[in-house]
């Protein structure tokens, strides 16, 4: 197995690698947020190919694919030896139907009993005894997991539980041993307060990247407490891998959710716009695309570690490198401008 930089996550006992390999995908077809159909055997042999490569980690969830993800990442696990096994971080709290309906997305729900019981089925999905990190993966309002307006307000007031109160329920756990560390995905600063008030955020999951970079407040807030921060889509859904187009875009199967998000659609002249400026910073340090937003990502003050996901074996090759990739200041200041200039994504450009 290759070395890959490692750091520690915030005040835990996990040294983690500063790329980690991210899960979505693998849940494959049949679910309200899926990338499309996916073959089994690519990602365990994708999941192997990375952790040969040096990520000592692994994100998932059981949302992904209504855990089919969790299932594939526990077949990939095993067959490694004991000795080259990863991390496995997983969530609770976005809870689906059932009978199942794969065109209903999953709730945000963070009640107690439940939270234990998804433990359990997540244990048992991944083969493990217990959970190297485990998430609260949105926070607990009770609301569908949707980018539009709340198409029951009575049932999201009905369903949803206070941070206070899912919070302490996973520090019990921790306190309990099922799992080794706790984190908070997808909340902002004055929740992280709150929820460091009942008990210590060990880690924090936000969205960040060269296009999403709102999350900037979050890891400022991590990095004065002490937390890990691991942050998802650094290389925003393949966007900043330099290998899309308008055509590319328009060819993915109408199961996959990239084919109706903005940013693959009303914001995609800009993004690629934005692409097209770091091919010749990745040409003069003889990289990628990926490499260069994964390290510019990795270089914001208070990110631990990138989510990075692949489908195949061969994607590792093309994000690999960044983990030990150094961007000097005036490659982040052409970034800057290049951001500005083409108005693509949110946030600040430089720390």
């Amino acid at each position: 197995m290759n070395a890959l930089p490692t750091t520690r996550l915030g005040g835990t006992d996990l040294d983690i690698s500063r790329i980690g390999f991210g899960a979505w995908a693998l849940g494959g077809a049949g679910w309200s947020f899926a990338w499309g159909a996916q073959d089994d055997a690519d990602s365990i042999a994708t999941v192997h190919r990375a952790v040969a490569a040096g990520v000592n980690w692994i994100d998932t969830a059981p949302a992904y694919g209504l855990g089919h993800s969790e299932e594939v990442v526990g077949k990939a696990i095993a067959a490694l030896p004991e000795s080259e096994r990863p991390y496995v971080f997983t969530k609770a709290g976005l809870v689906w139907d059932q009978p199942v309906d794969p065109g209903r997305a999953p709730r945000k729900l963070l009640k107690p009993a439940s939270i234990r019981t998804e433990l359990e089925d997540s244990l048992r999905r991944l083969g493990v005894e217990r959970i190297d990190l485990y998430q609260a993966h949105w926070p607990g309002d009770g609301a569908l997991l949707t980018f539009g307006p709340d198409e029951d307000p009575a049932a999201t007031a009905r369903h949803a539980t206070a941070l206070e109160e899912y919070w302490a329920v996973l520090a019990e756990l921790k306190a309990e041993g099922k799992v080794r560390a706790i984190a908070l995905s997808n909340h902002d600063t004055a929740q992280l307060a709150a929820a460091e008030a009942v008990a210590h955020v060990d880690a924090i999951q936000p969205q960040f990247s060269l296009l999403h970079r709102e999350a900037a407040p979050e890891l400022a807030w991590a990095h004065a407490h002490g937390t890990g921060a691991i942050v998802y889509q650094p290389l925003h859904s393949g966007l900043l891998t330099g290998a899309f187009s308008a055509e590319r875009v328009a060819a993915l199967p109408d199961d996959d959710w990239r084919k109706g998000s903005p940013e693959f659609t009303t914001g995609l002249a800009a993004n690629l716009a934005l692409v097209d400026a770091l091919r010749p910073i990745a040409a003069a340090h003889g990289t990628t695309v990926s490499a260069v937003a994964l390290a510019w990502t990795l270089a914001w003050p208070g990110v631990t570690g990138a989510i990075v996901g692949a489908r195949r074996p061969g994607q590792v090759a093309d994000w690999i490198g960044a983990g030990s990739l150094r961007l000097t200041a005036a490659d982040r200041d052409a970034i800057a401008a290049a951001a500005t200039a083409t108005g693509a994504g949110e946030g600040p450009t430089r720390p």
